[in-house]
């Protein structure tokens, strides 16, 4: 098992097999994040966090997008129960102790943001010998780059203000989704040959 994708071709490009489950789990991942944002944001504005919440969904979509024209699809049996694993995982988690049910909602929806942005690098399992002109490899970079930018509005959202009296409730909940994400990814980057680096 290796700490990074490969053995890369003759090109310096990730294995298309490699790619296709990666993708797919990302895929998994920022789409539910991009639903989720859809469907929490309401039609009106009117506090800072729905707007932070509006650029998140156009930059999670983006990211699928994104992966969907970026990677070099191959066939892979496995998969199917994989995506159905993932998909339940990312189902909503309010934080049940604020009682305005939407700011609930979409505290809920930035823990597992944050734990996405944050716990997923898949940039830094590209070998340096990686063609750097490579739509994959540029993809994960760019995700890694758009990830690095929502993560400080996730920071600023769960550490607001409004949240002062729910600190406990709202930290319990990011734990428990930073471990899920960890360790489906972990799983993931397992199945393709790659080692998880703690």
């Amino acid at each position: 098992m290796s700490e990074f994708f490969g053995p890369l071709d003759s090109e310096g490009r990730v294995p298309p097999l490699q790619q296709t489950r990666v993708a797919t789990f990302l895929i998994s991942a920022h789409g539910a994040l991009a639903r989720q944002s859809a469907f929490t944001l309401p039609t009106r504005l009117e506090s800072a966090w729905q707007t932070e919440l509006n650029a998140q969904l156009f930059r999670e979509t983006e990211i699928v997008s994104l992966l969907m024209r970026a990677t070099s699809w191959a066939p892979d049996p496995g998969l199917g129960y994989m995506v159905a694993t993932w998909e339940s995982a990312w189902f909503p988690q309010p934080v049940y102790e604020i009682s305005d049910w939407p700011l609930a909602v979409a505290i809920g929806l930035a823990t597992l943001a944050h734990a996405v942005h944050a716990g997923i690098r898949p940039a830094a399992l590209l070998p340096a010998e990686a063609n750097p002109e490579d739509p994959f490899a540029m993809a994960l970079r760019r995700i890694e780059f758009e990830s690095g930018r929502l993560l400080e509005a996730q920071i600023l959202s769960l550490k607001g203000p409004d949240l002062v009296p729910f600190r406990d409730a709202v930290n319990s909940a990011l734990e428990r989704r930073h471990a899920e994400v960890r360790k489906l990814w972990r799983e993931t980057l397992q199945s393709v040959g790659v080692a998880f680096d703690e």
